[in-house]
C-alpha cells in the first residue's frame, strides 16, 4: 500500500485529491497538511511514501518544507512531488535542487496524478524528458557558469557520458539508442551514477549535471 500525505492550503484541492487517490486499491491517504510546518510534522509522524506538496503555503512554504524533509536522514524514504499552478513555476528548479522527485500541475488529468504517485513511490523521478528540456531552458536563462566539480571524479567515462545525456533530457531508451546499448544497460548506468553522487533520483541528477558543469546551457561557450 502506497501511503500519501496531501499538503495544500486549499481544503477543496486536498478533498479532490483525497477522493481520487482513496478510490485506488493500492493507495492510502494517511494525512493532510494545510501549511509547510504541518507537512514536515506529518512526514516525521506518518513516514509516508509520497507527499504531494504545494509550493505556496502559509507559515512555511513548500520549498522550505521540502528542504527540511529531504535533509532529514530519517525521512530518506519519503518522496516529494511539487504541485504547481504553472509548469515552469519560478520555484520548481529550487524544489528539485532541494530534493523533490518531480512536479505536477494542479489541473493534471486524474490518471496522470495516479500514475505519478505510483511512479514516485517506486523510486522513479517524475520528470519526463519533455519537462526536463523545458526546465533546462528555464535554468539556462538564469544560470551562471559553474566551476568544475570534484564529485565527478568518482564516475567512469561512460557514467559521465550517461549523466550528460540525462542532463540533456534524454530518456533511458534514447540514451540506449545514442550509445548503442540495451535500455537495461542504460538504466544500470543511470542508477550507478545516482548512487555514486548521492542523488535521490533522476531529477537531482539533472540538477547536478548542470551545477557541476558537465552539461552547459547552450548560451555558455
Amino acid at each position: 500500500m502506497i501511503k500519501v500525505v496531501l499538503a495544500d492550503d486549499q481544503v477543496l484541492v486536498r478533498a479532490g485529491f483525497r477522493a481520487l487517490l482513496a478510490a485506488q486499491p493500492d493507495i492510502e491517504v494517511v494525512g493532510e497538511a494545510g501549511d509547510g510546518e504541518e507537512a514536515v510534522a506529518a512526514a516525521r509522524r506518518l513516514r509516508p511514501d509520497v507527499i504531494l506538496m504545494d509550493i505556496r503555503m502559509p507559515r512555511l512554504d513548500g520549498l522550505a518544507a521540502t528542504r527540511r524533509i529531504c535533509s532529514d536522514e530519517r525521512l530518506d524514504g519519503v518522496r516529494i512531488v511539487i504541485l504547481t499552478t504553472f509548469e515552469l513555476d519560478e520555484y520548481v528548479f529550487e524544489a528539485l535542487r532541494g530534493g523533490a522527485s518531480g512536479f505536477l500541475v494542479k489541473d493534471t488529468e486524474p490518471v496522470e496524478l495516479i500514475h505519478a504517485v505510483r511512479a514516485v513511490a517506486a523510486g522513479d523521478a517524475l520528470l519526463s524528458p519533455s519537462v526536463t528540456r523545458r526546465l533546462i531552458v528555464e535554468f539556462a536563462a538564469r544560470a551562471k557558469e559553474p566551476a568544475p566539480s570534484p564529485r565527478l571524479n568518482a564516475l567512469t567515462d561512460r557514467e559521465r557520458e550517461v549523466m550528460a545525456l540525462v542532463g540533456e533530457g534524454l530518456s533511458n531508451e534514447e540514451i540506449a539508442e545514442r550509445l548503442v546499448v540495451s535500455p537495461a544497460t542504460a538504466k544500470t548506468h543511470v542508477s550507478r551514477t545516482m548512487v555514486k553522487l548521492g542523488a535521490r533520483d533522476r531529477a537531482q541528477l539533472v540538477v547536478l549535471a548542470y551545477e557541476s558543469g558537465l552539461v552547459k546551457p547552450g548560451w555558455l561557450p
